[in-house]
């Protein structure tokens, strides 16, 4: 009977030093992914998964300059105003979602577009608090250790903008009004930006009413969106 605590005590002792390798393993591998997508075209976990399933991925990686200032400006002005102020984390918005919390947890995010890169990047898609527990400390992380454009770069490239697996501000372009994203209009722009919420059932081309309402909004924005965007210049 004596045995019998000191063989639990084993055994928990290997499971701490297991879970303990597990978490160095899984920091090692983060840094060195960090470091590696500093630079290289990343993949997200949406198009991971798409490829293990046999389903198409549609994405053409574009450099920063070779975006249009236009959806640069209205990405920003329609998801993330504060993007160049901010650390990774608005948290005066994210306190404000907490506040008007019910029940049933938050009926809106208060994701920042470098939030929306840790998710696309290491996270999974569904909406919870064990990811957002997650999201902050690595959106924290990556702002860190990331220049604002490659993050914004990155965003541009890896969101999913459409449905059959149409990802990034290239592809998205051509699939919808047949040109670059280097040579979108302001117009067209505002409409990609107004898609980005949900890319799935909103199309830039063929904007839903309460679409095309948000990206004349946007549009009213870019002429005073200067001051907002330094970080990016």
């Amino acid at each position: 009977m004596a045995q019998a605590p000191a063989q639990e005590a084993g055994l928990v002792g290997r499971v701490l030093r297991l879970a303990l390798r597990v978490i160095v393993v899984a920091l090692l591998a983060l840094a060195g992914l960090l470091v590696l997508w500093r630079f290289a075209p990343p993949v997200s976990t949406l198009m991971l998964a798409r490829y293990v399933t046999g389903r198409p991925v549609v994405r053409d990686y574009v450099p920063f300059e070779r975006i249009a200032p236009a959806l640069v400006a209205s990405v920003v002005m329609s998801e993330d105003a504060k993007f160049c102020r901010h650390r990774g984390v608005d948290w005066q918005a994210l306190g404000e979602v907490l506040d008007d919390a019910d029940e049933d947890g938050p009926s809106r995010g208060a994701s920042t577009i470098t939030m929306q890169v840790v998710k696309n990047l290491f996270l999974w898609p569904a909406r919870s608090a064990i990811r957002k527990a997650f999201e902050i400390p690595l959106a924290l992380v990556l702002d860190l250790v990331w220049p604002k454009r490659r993050i914004m770069e990155v965003y541009l490239n890896i969101a999913e903008w459409g449905p059959d697996g149409v990802f990034g501000a290239e592809a998205a372009a051509r699939a919808d009004f047949r040109r670059s994203a280097a040579t979108l209009t302001h117009h067209q722009a505002a409409l990609m930006a107004a898609a980005l919420p949900n890319p799935i059932l909103r199309r830039p081309a063929h904007p839903t009413r309460g679409q095309a309402r948000h990206a004349r909004r946007v549009m009213g924005r870019l002429a005073d969106a200067g001051p907002w965007l330094d970080c990016l210049k």
